[in-house]
């Protein structure tokens, strides 16, 4: 094949495509034939080249990483990503704003998501959250009214300021989020220079069986830099995706952004009795009671290769976490998310362990290889050998046509090409065998 002959474009199974400039038709210039299995493949991929937008979180950027232990923290947890000092554990994190759509601007007011999935091998750990460490509720059964008071009016099609503050100002629970969102902390620089929050209280447990109940802090190296309001709306004309490109950008020079893990340690038993609830998702622990612990450090040091198979399908499932349980509010919203909007079993949502699920005939059904941002991680590479199962072994035989099962009339002619791709038949082919 001559080195300089530019590749052509193939079908989905990879056979070189007839032709990107024209559809197989009925003479020069008849109509087109549903038989050219080409355009009909390109034309039904096309319109399913889109899954349906997250309700919350939909706009987002991501990246690949790795997260590594500094300290020694096996007196409260033995998670197995956590369990000796400089161990890396894979890691993905998606970044987004929470109310806007997929096309909405970066820098507008609003809370940052911060989801981290850590490819442990003890499956995956999924931890979600803000860049605040508060949130606007504390009973998940406002969870939906919250965010539909932050979305478009079913009639009008817009937002409408009204709404939003009737439900701030009729849920007085929200008002310390209301109060750091109406800050500076509402319009970040970069997500880079935000810090990322668990929000929620979870649980832990060492190897002597104890439990503690923690919370996540994750503060950024870089150091937290804000916009102000003035510079946050001016941005939203000048670059719509200033948050995505930063990101990108950043980490294709080399300046691979870097997080440092506190945790809040609180001994089990000290929750029953603590002067409020430890577990109200709109207060936080005052450092004077429970100080943060440091525990490692986390790098995003790789860009996507494939922005939709990779961020847009991302999926997070907290109440699958191993072995650290999670509040209804994240567990309910965010698995129903993962299956309906995103894919759980493939993509960068899929576990670094076999995927054995029970799932068929979905648009999530798992795959058996390794994604390929993922081959790097001990001890799982696709070119491992498998032994094959019994059920792999059997081979189907398919059982050839008939012959003259499926025969074409004797007055039409084979395709033939010209300046474009044409057929003489006026029809086409039709079954003249018995079934």
């Amino acid at each position: 094949m001559d080195a300089t002959r530019v590749p052509a474009t193939t079908t989905d199974s990879g056979i070189p495509a007839e032709s990107d400039e024209y559809s197989l038709t009925v003479g020069r210039a008849g109509p087109t034939v549903l038989h050219d299995h080409y355009l009909v493949q390109k034309m039904q991929h096309f319109n399913r080249e889109r899954v349906p937008e997250r309700v919350v979180h939909a706009k987002g950027s991501g990246a690949h990483g790795f997260f590594e232990v500094t300290e020694d923290v096996t007196w409260f947890t033995r998670a197995s990503f956590l369990a000796r000092v400089a161990k890396r554990t894979p890691v993905f994190a998606r970044f987004s704003t929470v109310a806007g759509e997929q096309g909405s601007a970066d820098t507008v007011r609003d809370p940052r998501g911060f989801a981290l999935k850590f490819y442990t091998d003890e499956g995956n750990f999924d931890l979600v959250g803000n860049n605040t460490p508060v949130f606007f509720v504390r009973d998940a059964t406002k969870f939906q009214d919250f965010i539909h008071s932050q979305k478009r009016l079913p009639d009008t099609g817009m937002r409408s300021n009204d709404m939003q503050w009737d439900f701030w100002t009729l849920s007085p629970e929200s008002a310390h989020q209301v109060a750091v969102l109406m800050s500076d902390r509402g319009t970040p620089l970069s997500y880079r220079t935000m810090n990322g929050y668990g929000s929620h209280t979870y649980s832990t447990v060492n190897a002597k069986g104890e439990r503690f109940w923690v919370k996540y802090h994750f503060k950024t190296v870089q150091g937290v830099q804000n916009f102000t309001d003035a510079e946050a709306k001016a941005m939203t004309a000048e670059d719509p995706d200033f948050h995505r490109r930063d990101l990108f950008d950043a980490i294709s020079a080399g300046d691979a952004p870097e997080w440092r893990l506190e945790m809040q340690v609180m001994p089990f038993e000290e929750a029953a009795d603590y002067r409020f609830n430890p577990f109200d998702l709109t207060k936080v622990w005052p450092h004077a009671d429970y100080a943060p612990v440091q525990v490692g450090r986390l790098v995003l040091d790789r860009n996507p290769s494939n922005f939709f198979a990779e961020v847009e399908q991302a999926a997070s499932r907290p109440p699958t976490s191993f072995p650290a349980p999670v509040s209804a509010l994240t567990a309910c919203s965010w698995a129903a998310s993962s299956r309906t909007t995103t894919r759980t079993c493939i993509g960068s949502a899929r576990t670094t362990n076999s995927c054995r699920s029970m799932r068929r005939r979905s648009r999530s059904t798992p795959t058996t290889r390794t994604p390929p941002w993922l081959t790097a991680t001990p001890g799982r590479s696709p070119s491992t050998p498998r032994t094959p199962t019994a059920g792999q072994r059997r081979i189907r035989r398919r059982r050839a046509p008939s012959p003259g099962r499926w025969s074409q009339p004797s007055s039409s002619e084979p395709p033939t090409r010209s300046t474009r791709r044409t057929t003489t038949s006026a029809r086409p082919a039709r079954c003249t065998g018995t079934s």
